[in-house]
């Protein structure tokens, strides 16, 4: 049985800084990139066009996709497939019916979900400090997401240094593949 990590959370909840984390601790752990289609950051996504999206689509590629920012985000099936026979990868997600899509699509993948979360104005201030030009696209999203009823943790990283906290996922990660 393979194995993968959600990091779960509204945005500048920590993901990207948990990931950098966790490969820092394993090297097998990798970032999954989604693709994305649109503009804004490109640095943690595979960029590609609607017009493929729309192929993934046809062909019943597309495991979970979403609209935020004004750009289309997707976790397709046959770069998940990749992601899992190379390592650990790590998913971001920000909603909660993702996490279901993603597990029920992946039945022999034992999935581990963390779930970041940081109080509103430590968010701003982590966006604020990105200039990306979207804070309030952002911190509407911060407010939209909705908390995970059981994750396998709950991380406050207000009040948890990024490699504590990875050192928590990775522990829930093996204890629960033993």
């Amino acid at each position: 049985m393979s194995r993968a990590i959600i990091l779960y959370g509204p945005p500048a909840s920590g993901k990207d800084t948990v990931t950098h984390a966790l490969a820092e601790l394993d090297p097998t752990v990798t970032l999954f990139r989604r693709l994305k289609a649109g503009p804004g950051r490109t640095g943690t996504y595979r960029m590609t066009t609607e017009p493929d999206i729309d192929r993934l689509r046809a062909t019943g590629d597309i495991i979970w996709e979403n609209r935020r920012y004004e750009s289309v985000y997707v976790i397709d099936r046959p770069g998940l497939t990749d992601a899992l026979t190379t390592g650990i990868p790590v998913v971001h997600l920000g909603q909660v019916p993702a996490i279901e899509a993603l597990v029920n699509a992946t039945p022999e993948t034992r999935w581990t979900v963390a779930y970041l979360w940081c109080p509103r104005d430590v968010a701003k201030s982590r966006i604020v400090s990105r200039a990306t030009g979207d804070t309030s696209a952002r911190l509407r999203a911060w407010e939209e997401t909705e908390p995970v009823p059981e994750p396998d943790l709950f991380l406050n990283t207000a009040q948890i240094r990024p490699a504590d906290a990875a050192h928590a996922v990775l522990d829930v990660m093996k204890r629960s593949s033993a």
